[in-house]
């Protein structure tokens, strides 16, 4: 399925997209960023759109087998992560240094401008760091997320009756049609604020037109016109479902 983007276009192979662009090549080539998860092609100016998603058909297996690698990889750099004093972790677009604080209490999380205090019992593991971790920013993002809903509800006019966070591999949100339900990476937590409000306008123009076509691009750019330098500053060059 080929959805028109102006001046870039997207072709939709099951769960993967491809941002397509036309440009002053010869051929077709394909590059993947792995650790982001995006998938690029660049086409001749000339080149028909059939032939462009004809090309990554075959190629199918090959990105495939790519993303799956780097997501592989991005899991064993977040492995290397210690959780120990010191270490440098991302708080809503921020590098807060983590600090260790071993008491006979129940777990707890604590952020300040510079510091992320973080207090478990003695002698606990790294995995039990990471799951109290894990688990604030969980609820980071569902103390924020209501407010974005409530807030643009209202104005796009559209009903969200439930949301969840989850991880996700290649995609910062997804959105279920029939349900009026969207899906937030956890990831998010440790993007700039900015970068969860357009996920979740993103997501809830979807409610007004499934596809990523030439209708969703004018909703977006009627209720959120500076949605394009948000997407960037999420990227960095990472992919948006």
């Amino acid at each position: 399925m080929i959805i028109n983007m102006p001046p870039k276009h997207i072709i939709q192979l099951g769960d993967i997209e491809i941002e397509v662009t036309r440009k002053r090549v010869k051929n077709l080539n394909i590059r993947i960023y792995p650790s982001a998860g995006r998938v690029a092609m660049s086409i001749p100016k000339r080149t028909d759109l059939s032939a462009a998603e004809d090309f990554a058909r075959k190629k199918y297996s090959w990105i495939k087998k790519h993303l799956k690698k780097g997501a592989a990889q991005q899991a064993k750099k977040n492995r290397r992560l210690s959780y120990r004093d010191g270490e440098v972790h991302p708080v809503w677009g921020q590098k807060v240094v983590l600090s260790v604080n071993e008491v006979n209490r129940p777990p707890k999380v604590q952020h300040s401008e510079e510091r992320l205090s973080l207090m478990v019992r003695p002698e606990s593991s790294m995995k039990k760091r990471e799951s109290v971790l894990t688990e604030w920013y969980r609820a980071e993002l569902k103390r924020e997320i209501p407010k974005l809903i409530e807030k643009w509800e209202g104005i796009m006019k559209v009903d969200v009756r439930e949301f969840g966070v989850k991880r996700m591999k290649t995609r910062w949100g997804t959105c279920n049609i029939r349900a009026h339900r969207i899906w937030l990476s956890l990831e998010l937590a440790k993007k700039d604020p900015k970068c969860l409000e357009y996920v979740v306008v993103h997501e809830m123009v979807h409610l007004h037109e499934r596809l990523h076509n030439k209708r969703f691009y004018r909703l977006m750019d009627q209720f959120l016109p500076d949605w394009r330098e948000r997407e960037k500053l999420l990227k960095g060059e990472t992919a948006i479902c």
